[in-house]
Formats: C-alpha cells, sequence, structure tokens
C-alpha cells in the first residue's frame, strides 16, 4: 500500500500551453523534441513521426472514452491505497477535462499505428501527465509528481484498456446517437403507415404489377424492418458491456491487485450510465473483436433496410411524368444545374451511399477481427474507427432522410388511383371463381386489347355482379376478403 503523500497546491490554470517552439522529453527510446505548445509527450511525438499515414486520425470518441477509463483506474487504486488520493484527485480532474472535449487537440494520432492502440493509450497517459503537472506548477515532460506509466497507467496495459475504450466509445454512439435516430425514423415510418392506411395502391413483385395493397401496409413493412434493425443492434450491444479491463498484458491480469478489473468496470459502469461488466474471459477479451465485429454486423443489418426503404422512395418518386410518381418528394434544392424546376432523390441518394459505406465498413471489421495472433488482436484501431464511422453517417443519414424526405414526402392520390383503375393483376381475385386459365386469359386479353381489367372480364362472359362483389381493391387488401367461399 503507498503511503499516503501531502496534497500539494492545485493550480486553477485553463486548458492550453503559450509556449512557442519545443521542449525536450524522453521515454525509454531516449529524448524526442515536441512541441511546447502541446501537452503530449515522447512516445506520441515518436507516433506522429513513424505513422504519419494518410489522413485518418484516431476518433476523439475513442479518447472520451478513455477519459472514463482511466478515471475509473485512478479511483480504484485510490481506494485500494496503491495511488495517494489527490493524485488520483488529481488524474480524475484531467478525466473529466478529456471527457468534455477540452483536450480534444492534444490527441492527434493516426488511425494507422499500432494494431494494439498503445500509442494512444500514452497518447492519454502523457497529456494527464503534463496536464497534471502544469496544474500543480511542475515542468511539462519532467513525469513528477504524476508519471504517465507508473501513476496514469497503474495497474493497466494497453491491451486491455484499448479494447475496453473502444467498447465503451461504440457504446456510447450507439445510445446517444444512433438508436434515438432509428426510433425516430421508425416513428415517422409508423406514423406515414397509419395515415395512409386506408388509400389502395398497386403492389409491385418482380418489378411488375401485383395484386392491391394500402400504402399504409407498405409503409408498416418499413417501420417493421427498422424495428427488427434496432432488436438486432440492442442484442449485439450485449457483447460491448464486457469489458476487458484488469487483464493487462495477456489477460492474466499481472501487475493489478485482485479484483481490479471487477471494480473498474463497476466504475465505468457508473460513470457512463451503461451496465458495462467485467468480461467472464478476458483472454477471449483481449486475443479477440468479436464482440466488435458482431456489433458491426448488426450495423451492416440496419444498412440494408434503409438501403431497400431510400431505394423505393426514389423509385416511387420517380417522375414526375415519366416514372412511377406514386409520391410526390420534399423540393429541398435544386436538382439540376442545367435543367430548371427539376426535383431530386437526393436525400435517398445520400442514404444508399452511406449504406454502401457501412457494408464496406463491416467487411473491413470483419477481415480485421479474423486477424490477431494468439493472445492478441492487433488490428484495433481499424475495426474502431470502422464501427464509429459507421454509427455516425448511420445516426447522420437516418436524421436527414427523416427530417426532410420521410416527414415531408405527400402521395400523388391521382396516380394511385388511375393505376388501380387499370390494374390487370387483381384478376387474381377472380382466380378462385372461374379458374386459373380463364383469368389468365382475361389478363392477356386486357393486356393485348388495351381494355380495362372490368371491361376483359365482361367481354369474356364474366357477369358483372360477380366481378363487381370480388375484384374490389380495398376488400382485396386485407387477408381473407377474396376466398373462395366469397365467390361460390
Amino acid at each position: 500500500m503507498a503511503r499516503e503523500e501531502t496534497s500539494p497546491r492545485i493550480l486553477d490554470l485553463p486548458i492550453g500551453l503559450a509556449a512557442r517552439g519545443t521542449r525536450t522529453e524522453s521515454d525509454s527510446m531516449g529524448e524526442i523534441e515536441v512541441p511546447a505548445g502541446h501537452y503530449w509527450g515522447a512516445q506520441t511525438q515518436r507516433s506522429l513521426v513513424h505513422f504519419n499515414i494518410g489522413e485518418d486520425r484516431m476518433p476523439k470518441a475513442v479518447y472520451h472514452a478513455y477519459g472514463y477509463v482511466k478515471k475509473a483506474a485512478a479511483m480504484v487504486n485510490a481506494r485500494a491505497g496503491r495511488l495517494p488520493r489527490w493524485k488520483a484527485g488529481l488524474i480524475c480532474r484531467v478525466c473529466e477535462e478529456i471527457v468534455s472535449g477540452g483536450l480534444d487537440g492534444e490527441f492527434p494520432l493516426y488511425v494507422w499505428q499500432t494494431g494494439s492502440g498503445t500509442q494512444s493509450n500514452m497518447n492519454v497517459n502523457e497529456v494527464i501527465s503534463n496536464r497534471a503537472i502544469q496544474l500543480l506548477g511542475g515542468r511539462l515532460g519532467s513525469k513528477e509528481p504524476v508519471h504517465p506509466n507508473d501513476h496514469v497507467n497503474m495497474g493497466q496495459s494497453s491491451n486491455d484498456t484499448f479494447v475496453t475504450a473502444m467498447h465503451v466509445a461504440a457504446v456510447q454512439a450507439t445510445g446517444d446517437r444512433l438508436l434515438p435516430a432509428l426510433a425516430r425514423l421508425r416513428d415517422a415510418a409508423s406514423a406515414r403507415s397509419r395515415e395512409w392506411d386506408g388509400v389502395v395502391k398497386i403492389g409491385r413483385t418482380h418489378l411488375e404489377d401485383a395484386t392491391p395493397l394500402t400504402v399504409g401496409q407498405e409503409w408498416s413493412g418499413y417501420a417493421a424492418q427498422l424495428q427488427d434493425a434496432d432488436d438486432d443492434l440492442r442484442h449485439a450491444l450485449t457483447g460491448l458491456y464486457r469489458l476487458a479491463i484488469g487483464g493487462t498484458a495477456v489477460g492474466t491480469g499481472l501487475n493489478a491487485p485482485p479484483g481490479f478489473g471487477d471494480e473498474a468496470a463497476a466504475r465505468i459502469a457508473r460513470l457512463t450510465g451503461h451496465p458495462f461488466e467485467s468480461a467472464p474471459n478476458r483472454f477471449a477479451a483481449q486475443a479477440s473483436c468479436d464482440a466488435l465485429v458482431r456489433f458491426s454486423a448488426a450495423l451492416r443489418g440496419l444498412a440494408v433496410p434503409l438501403f431497400k426503404f431510400a431505394n423505393d422512395m426514389r423509385w416511387l418518386g420517380s417522375g414526375p411524368r415519366a416514372g412511377l410518381h406514386e409520391l410526390v418528394l420534399p423540393a429541398n434544392e435544386p436538382g439540376s444545374s442545367i435543367m430548371p424546376g427539376k426535383v431530386n432523390p437526393t436525400q435517398a441518394e445520400a442514404v444508399l451511399m452511406v449504406a454502401i459505406q457501412v457494408m464496406g465498413n463491416d467487411g473491413a471489421v470483419a477481415m480485421a477481427g479474423a486477424e490477431g495472433n494468439f493472445e492478441l488482436n492487433a488490428f484495433r484501431p481499424i475495426i474502431i474507427d470502422n464501427v464509429l464511422r459507421s454509427v455516425r453517417l448511420l445516426s447522420d443519414a437516418m436524421e436527414h432522410f427523416r427530417a426532410f424526405l420521410v416527414e415531408g414526402v405527400k402521395l400523388d392520390t391521382a396516380r394511385l388511383a388511375a393505376d388501380v383503375d387499370r390494374s390487370v393483376m387483381m384478376v387474381t381475385a377472380l382466380s378462385p371463381a372461374i379458374g386459373y386459365d380463364s383469368a389468365a386469359r382475361i389478363a392477356h386479353r386486357a393486356l393485348d386489347e388495351d381494355l380495362t381489367l372490368k371491361d376483359a372480364a365482361l367481354r369474356s362472359g364474366v357477369a358483372e355482379s360477380l366481378y363487381d362483389r370480388v375484384v374490389d381493391p380495398a376488400r382485396l387488401t386485407r387477408p381473407g376478403v377474396a376466398s373462395a367461399s366469397d365467390v361460390t
């Protein structure tokens, strides 16, 4: 148990460093110059030099999640007497600045770095250390009296904390943005379904005319698909609630006291309001990213019905005179730089592109999840970057799709009625009464002679009373109305 040290005076200093030029920091590899105007240290700087690949930076959500992880660890270490309480309190204060986004400018590392996330973990450790030292009026880079490894990283490893931060970040992004956006879109689809429940239209299968249904029934299908995707996402979240923290290097918990992982997970749960718990098997939690792979698959599972929903909207809104034009899409912006007055299904197109990107992201996550060797999956940065990107894209796309298309779309009732009047496939309702072959001949006659279905039926010898009783578009949209017993 650490001897309790006397608490020094902590200064009330705003975030930021006015210094210019560089300062010298060191790590186990030796000394290196780092920007004097930033809090990060030697290992962060080495990563910026050696992994300056592309423009993709580690998502800030990972660092915000790390703020909870480091705060929970400091609280557990203080309670166990391993870390002086004042030092833990100072670490917690800086962690709160991280969670709030106040230190976002101090996390510059690229996605394409060490696959374990070690450099991002050390980036957090160094920033917490130097910000704490600043608040004590000390010299940045001295590692005194708050050391990035000995104190901030106490009882931890990158191998258990980075994947813990990944889970926390994914859960928070899903709870804060994705699920609410999905619920609002589902509710909007349900509202249109109820509003249009009595509006009859002609269904389509294989892109060809089929039997009638109501617009409301069609939209109820979209709402149900979204609800199913919501259910799958919530189920996949259960795997993300299990945290690897406490496993340290390979899952054994070396250098972490007994119960550290359980208590840290419980602290993270209290801090975030999500039901996190210690992973039942930390070897699996660190050697794989299976929970995130399954969650990414659920994100793809949402992208698929969104793709269908949006694709149907653009086809049903095609026209206005040479397309289907059952739907009148909102005119949000000019659709063409050369054709005046053109309105395009731009919100639907955006959703389609997002869905394609999410499906591609899932492919990368699955491949990275299958990689890794022995006690560590070392492809974590690409996994969390793609998962969080999918969550962000889906959340934003659903909000815009709802607000700028679903809630503003209208029906072309005249077109719907005309299509019902000229429909041929309602002949299906006659089949139980006159036989399939006779009904088929009537359908072909209507098409060949450009007749309405009723005219073709009457010219083929069907009694008008039978036709009017059986071929009732509204009745055909409800189960059992056109049964054989009704027509004999």
